[in-house]
């Protein structure tokens, strides 16, 4: 067990869809609901995160984590009772500001040469526009159909 800090966040959690231990110990899981809500389908969504907080105003000590995960909603455009807005949220009009905060909280609790991965569906606004938020340059990635797995390191400044 970790006693003092988890090396890891979550910083968009939702139900923690893509993580193989949902419980997994090292990492801190947030999002800024808790809820469980049920899809037109019967499915029960869970979001339970560790700690309740907005990615754009994160309340850890810089430099806190070696890695970061940034998956935020991808949709500006949802129904405000659609399956899609409740499994995955939705950005609102101000989206490019929201974004380009959260980019630098990722960045100011990522400790030294952390890693932060950035999951991007291109369904509505393009990766390009997204990456443009941020001053941070990309190592590399991965596309998938519509979906961008994009990894950046903390370089510090010289």
């Amino acid at each position: 067990m970790i006693k003092d800090r988890k090396p890891i966040l979550d910083a968009c959690c939702g139900s923690r869809m893509f993580w193989f231990d949902k419980d997994n110990p090292f990492v801190e899981f947030m999002d800024i609901r808790d809820e469980e809500v049920c899809l037109s389908d019967g499915q029960l969504v869970k979001v339970h995160p560790n700690t309740i907080g907005d990615f754009t105003d994160m309340s850890f000590q810089d430099n806190s984590f070696k890695l970061v995960v940034f998956d935020p909603p991808h949709l500006t455009r949802a129904g405000d009772n659609s399956n899609i807005k409740k499994k995955y949220g939705k950005l609102d009009k101000d989206w490019k500001i929201k974004l380009r905060m959260g980019f630098r909280e990722c960045f100011r609790v990522l400790e030294p040469y952390g890693v932060l991965i950035f999951k991007w569906a291109e369904t509505q606004i393009k990766l390009k526009e997204v990456l443009a938020l941020t001053d941070e340059k990309p190592l590399f990635g991965n596309k998938r159909g519509h979906t961008f797995w994009v990894v950046f390191m903390k370089i510090p400044k010289k």
